[in-house]
């Protein structure tokens, strides 16, 4: 169900569990700003998640709160990933979902990363 982006952070999300270590994930990529790890049911042959260690619901609440330093160590982490797979030469899309027209599903700032295939047009018509 996706969520309004105006919601308070729930530690109880799929994403704050997976930064406790409470539920597994194939990490690819881990700093003092991010994790990074392969979506479980990926849209792309390859597919991403960027995620912020801090409690941020969605990119409107991350760019409002967070600090300089958590900001370009997040952008700096997504940029990281995306060349250490890669994904430079051949091509990629982010993608950040915020509330319930976005169809944001999780209230936890992440970041998708998509590539392996041409990925047509930005929005279904």
């Amino acid at each position: 169900m996706p969520i309004d982006a105006t919601l308070p952070y729930d530690d109880e999300n799929i994403f704050a569990k997976i930064l406790r270590g409470e539920i597994p994930s194939r990490r690819v990529y881990e700093d003092a700003h991010a994790i990074a790890f392969y979506d479980i049911n990926p849209q792309a042959p390859t597919h991403i998640l960027v995620i912020p260690r801090g409690r941020f619901v969605s990119w409107d609440d991350f760019s409002a709160r967070a600090t300089d330093a958590e900001i370009g160590g997040f952008v700096r982490a997504v940029g990281t990933v995306a060349r250490a797979a890669g994904l430079v030469a051949p091509g990629y899309r982010l993608l950040a979902n915020t509330g319930l027209a976005a169809r944001q599903e999780v209230p936890h700032l992440h970041v998708h990363i998509f590539a392996g295939r041409p990925l047509g047009p930005l929005l279904a018509t």
